[in-house]
């Protein structure tokens, strides 16, 4: 597995070795050993799975707040999706910078986003799956949303009008949120 460094400190896109044959393919998609080579030692405790069914469905931006704020490593296993990273550590030199990459089923890319960033998706085609681990359990006290188009942020989500949730239209903008990084 390759571990490749983002202009953002700590976010980093993980390509995996992909063995492949008359058969199909096989790869490691995590590995504590080879994370831990790399400095990364994350105690993952969730797997989450979502499905986008139409394209152009916007995810986000989601975070959970300190203690309960969450590593994820996410990756594209049906479809593809432009997938949204966002620093929310005010003492990082990259606050507010965001970080976008194509994640697909193809490309078996994955993103290790780590605690103090919001993380979002837009389904670049229709029935999406994305799965990710985090490092610490859903806590309904802690979930928070930041609006996905906040013009202090300014993501270039790549579309004008994605299909989004109730609580995501409903989002405070970041100077509204009480985010605790």
């Amino acid at each position: 597995m390759e571990f490749l460094h983002t202009d953002i400190q700590g976010l980093f896109v993980l390509l995996p070795t992909v063995h492949g044959d008359n058969r199909g393919w096989f790869f490691e998609s995590y590995s504590s050993q080879e994370m831990e080579k790399l400095g990364q030692n994350y105690n993952f405790v969730q797997d989450n799975h979502s499905m986008s069914s139409a394209k152009g469905t916007l995810r986000g931006l989601h975070f959970q707040m300190s203690p309960k704020a969450q590593t994820k490593l996410v990756r594209c296993t049906r479809g593809k999706v432009l997938d949204v990273a966002v620093d929310l550590r005010r003492s990082s030199n990259t606050y507010k910078k965001w970080f976008s990459i194509e994640l697909t089923e193809d490309n078996k890319k994955q993103l290790l986003i780590p605690k103090g960033f919001a993380h979002g998706f837009v389904t670049l085609t229709e029935s999406c799956e994305l799965q990710y681990k985090v490092d610490e359990f859903y806590s309904h006290e802690h979930d928070r949303s930041i609006r996905f188009d906040d013009p202090e942020i300014a993501v270039d989500w790549g579309i004008t009008d994605p299909v989004l949730s109730k609580k995501d239209l409903g989002a405070p903008l970041l100077s509204q949120s009480d985010v605790n990084f």
